[in-house]
């Protein structure tokens, strides 16, 4: 058994209601010190409100809430933002821009005897150590999302909360930022709980992505976990680029053209989804001859399919084919073989697919 010393936070059946409506229910969930964890959902499941759960921005209706061993939330007592050691950084930065860079981060400092030193400490970690006497207002988005980052880091919290925090940044300084957070954290070890609504974000920097829907957590794993093994079929469609092949139960199988797979583990049901990564299927070129030659037992004539649409990114492509029973998926490959639509191929599964009960 892991001792309570391994974990930053620890939430136990935290619940916030909101005119009688549950925004978050039954939030159960661990934090090892010095992880970075990604709550993962679409926007109104909760994730922000879980956020603010922890930050004490919120108070729960029901439910415990520990930070670094510490009860900050629970039936018998409450502590206050200002006393639980977390850093947050905010959607919206939350800067002040009549201030200075360094200013807006010795804002938080004003207790620590120190201030100037932790200031210059955060302002290095974040790139900004040339930029302290500049005002914030004459910062690019970037720089601003620096500041935020140095601001939240600067006191040294037991725990940094972020919130959406690169959403006002184009694609390209998104990408440059968050791997600069992820270098910071590493950096620090300061545990880290970081809200998005984008997956490509949870899965590059996070050590463990929460998916969230509906108030609820769904699944909880690495990276790898929840894309590889989602855990429903809606977190398959939410996390990653799915085909979903929709089939009725049969004896504990569906069969499709690619072929007869077995539902997930023991579970029951009517209907399934065959749950199919673009990347996980293979094209191969085919003739008229050798589909009219074809062994009909031969699983190569059962994943005989038309190619409707082509898509070219140049470090890949995707096609969308159109099996024997016209069923439409989408297949990932490589950018160096050309497939012109209405040609014919041959689709084989890398690997079996995950077969999900639908619920």
């Amino acid at each position: 058994m892991s001792d309570s010393n391994d974990y930053a936070l620890r939430a136990v059946g935290l619940r916030a209601t909101f005119d009688r409506t549950d925004a978050v229910t039954d939030l159960s969930l661990d934090v090892r010190t010095g992880e970075l964890l990604a709550i993962l959902g679409p926007s109104g499941c909760g994730k922000t409100t879980s956020l603010r759960l922890i930050a004490g921005f919120e108070t729960p209706s029901a439910g415990s809430l520990e930070i670094a061993g510490q009860l900050v939330a629970g039936p018998n007592g409450f502590v206050p933002p200002d006393r639980r050691g977390v850093g947050m950084v905010f959607q919206d930065y939350a800067l002040f821009p009549h201030m200075t860079v360094r200013q807006n981060v010795e804002y938080g400092l004003r207790v620590a005897a120190d201030r100037r030193r932790l200031a210059d400490d955060a302002l290095a970690m974040t790139g900004l150590a040339q930029l302290g006497d500049r005002p914030v207002h004459a910062l690019s988005g970037g720089e601003q999302q620096r500041v935020a980052l140095a601001r939240a880091i600067a006191p040294r919290p037991r725990l940094l909360l972020l919130d959406e925090p690169f959403s006002n940044l184009d694609l390209a300084l998104r990408e440059q930022v968050r791997h600069e957070l992820q270098q910071i954290v590493r950096e620090t070890g300061i545990t880290t709980v970081l809200v998005t609504h984008d997956q490509e974000e949870a899965l590059s920097i996070a050590d463990r992505v929460a998916f969230m829907a509906r108030g609820r957590l769904v699944q909880v794993g690495t990276p790898e976990d929840v894309y590889l093994r989602p855990a429903t079929i809606e977190v398959a469609e939410f996390i990653g680029d799915a085909n979903l092949l929709y089939r009725p139960v049969d004896a504990g199988s569906v069969v499709t053209p690619l072929g007869r797979f077995p539902l997930a583990g023991a579970a029951t049901a009517a209907e399934a989804a065959v749950v199919i990564r673009p990347e996980d299927l293979e094209v191969h070129a085919v003739s008229t001859d050798q589909v009219r030659d074809a062994d009909p037992a031969d699983p190569l004539h059962a994943a005989i399919a038309t190619v409707v649409h082509r898509e070219y990114y140049g470090h890949d492509q995707v096609l969308q084919v159109r099996l024997a029973d016209d069923t439409l998926v989408r297949v990932r490959l490589g950018s160096r073989d050309k497939f012109t639509p209405g040609c014919l191929v041959a689709v084989t599964l890398r690997q079996p697919p995950l077969v999900l009960p639908r619920t």
